[in-house]
């Protein structure tokens, strides 16, 4: 069966309908494309598209992303979470760290064996991934990765195969730089490009709503039913200008505002900073003094002992949005997705902000909002307001076709059409615009900048790029969120 997608007609995007079938259907694989049919963690559906890979997304209890890979021959289908803000693939976690629930979607989301595939090949090396919550022991393997329900497969793709882990429920595909810029080898998103998969080195996310409890990852391509209007580019700031020094995913926010279902628009004063994109955070980080006056105005006064901040879960049925705004465009985030809401009795909900002085991330309590495109051609980040009106990938044949892609659900609020920079709507008079009061926060210690030269001369990973995993939510609240500071491969 198959879905039209809508395109602006100047745009080059290659005209073949994207396939929709069950693992019973046979697809016709045109030359040069790549159908790729996934399995969700709750429901099982196969998509494919021309020249760009698409993967569904699965939202694990309001928390993390997965995808699934199938390592090795035989393939061995294996989740992994996916995460901007990291650069490596590692598979296989230790089930015996975590507990409850988590053991079983650990148990559940697939085992690597190298001893059962004829194409593995160990490198002999071995690395720890420490993170603010747990770590993992890997040995780093080659072996091929096919793309389920495709006759593509990657073949000599390196990545990690854990022999201990802490605290960690499922493997990480990390989809940040990679080789000569943070790993020393192709990751992932290199060798889609190397070994043709696609045409550009970009994908595009979009994680979906918490009702709709999935998204869509294409690689190499856009899906136009999942945003509305144009695409915004934003430059990524390079590691030498960035605040942690290292090479990942950082943009200028221009603004942070509120929007009360009524009343008076408010701007936060000293919102202005820098963030970074990183869809393994389940949370977002800000200053502390933003973070508290954000939570004064969703009713919260303090913390609680782990940092979070207890809210009303009557605020997911308001109207109300937090606006993040950027140059060009504003990302207006709706009460229920920045809320973290957990199923006890009664119901717990919390801001899905935390204060940070050393990181400001925009996590899944922002991304979920956002339409994101990561191009790693330009050093570009090309962003709009999320939506959902169908489902239509289609591969890009040139990074430049995305200057004219227009989305298809219409022309979202935050897209500025007048001007290079745009601000929240008000919806009010300027006279009536609220300024909320904060002090500009200072960045903690910075991690040194390391540089392709750098890694190319040093025999191992420089340890100030070792993996930071903090802020989530965890003990009695079962979640966990994910902030990387991770640079170079062995």
């Amino acid at each position: 069966m198959a879905v039209s997608f809508l395109v602006s007609a100047s745009v080059l995007l290659l005209a073949l309908f994207c396939h929709h079938a069950t693992a019973l259907q046979q697809i016709t694989h045109d030359q040069g494309c790549v159908h790729l049919p996934i399995v969700h963690s709750t429901n099982v559906e196969h998509f494919s598209n021309k020249r760009g890979i698409q993967l569904q997304l699965a939202n694990r209890s309001d928390v993390a992303y997965y995808a699934q890979l199938s390592l090795g021959t035989p393939p061995q289908p294996v989740f992994v979470q996916l995460d901007t803000g990291s650069f490596e693939l590692w598979v296989n976690p230790d089930c015996t760290t975590v507990s409850g629930s988590d053991t079983v979607f650990c148990e559940r989301a697939g085992h690597y064996d190298s001893t059962k595939s004829s194409t593995a090949t160990s490198l002999g090396t071995t690395r720890t991934l420490r993170y603010g919550i747990g770590a993992a022991n890997i040995s780093y393997f080659t072996d091929t990765i096919s793309l389920a329900g495709s006759p593509m497969a990657l073949r000599d793709v390196q990545f990690g195969v854990a022999t201990a882990t802490e605290d960690a429920f499922s493997g990480i595909l990390g989809i940040g730089y990679g080789k000569g810029i943070a790993t020393r080898y192709l990751n992932f998103v290199d060798q889609l490009r190397e070994q043709n998969a696609t045409r550009v080195k970009a994908y595009t996310l979009a994680l979906g709503s918490k009702d709709s409890r999935e998204g869509v990852i294409v690689f190499g391509g856009v899906d136009t039913s999942k945003f509305a209007g144009k695409l915004a580019k934003l430059p990524i700031l390079p590691a030498a200008r960035s605040p942690d020094g290292v090479p990942r995913f950082w943009v200028d926010m221009e603004s942070l505002s509120i929007t009360p279902p009524s009343g008076v628009n408010a701007v936060y004063e000293g919102s202005a900073m820098p963030v970074f994109l990183d869809s393994g955070s389940t949370m977002t980080l800000l200053p502390e003094n933003l973070t508290s006056a954000v939570a004064r105005d969703f009713g919260a006064d303090a913390p609680d002992a782990n940092g979070f901040y207890m809210i009303d879960c009557a605020l997911t049925t308001m109207n109300g949005t937090l606006d993040f705004a950027f140059n060009g465009m504003t990302v207006k985030v709706p009460y229920k997705e920045l809320t973290r809401e957990v199923a006890s009795t009664p119901p717990s909900c919390f801001l899905g902000i935390m204060a940070s002085e050393k990181f400001t991330l925009l996590g899944d309590t922002f991304l979920r909002s956002a339409y994101t495109v990561f191009d790693l051609e330009t050093d570009s980040i090309w962003m709009s307001q999320a939506s959902n009106c169908g489902s239509s990938p289609a591969a890009l044949s040139n990074i430049q076709d995305l200057s004219a892609v227009v989305g298809a659900c219409g022309q979202p609020e935050g897209i500025d059409t007048t001007s290079t920079t745009q601000f929240p709507s008000t919806g009010v008079d300027d006279n009536e615009l609220r300024v909320v009061p904060t002090s500009t926060a200072s960045f903690g210690p910075q991690t040194s900048v390391v540089t392709p030269q750098d890694q190319a001369a040093s025999p191992t990973p420089d340890s100030s790029g070792s993996s930071l995993r903090a802020a989530g939510l965890i003990g009695s609240l079962g979640m966990v969120g994910a902030v990387h500071l991770f640079v170079g491969g062995v």
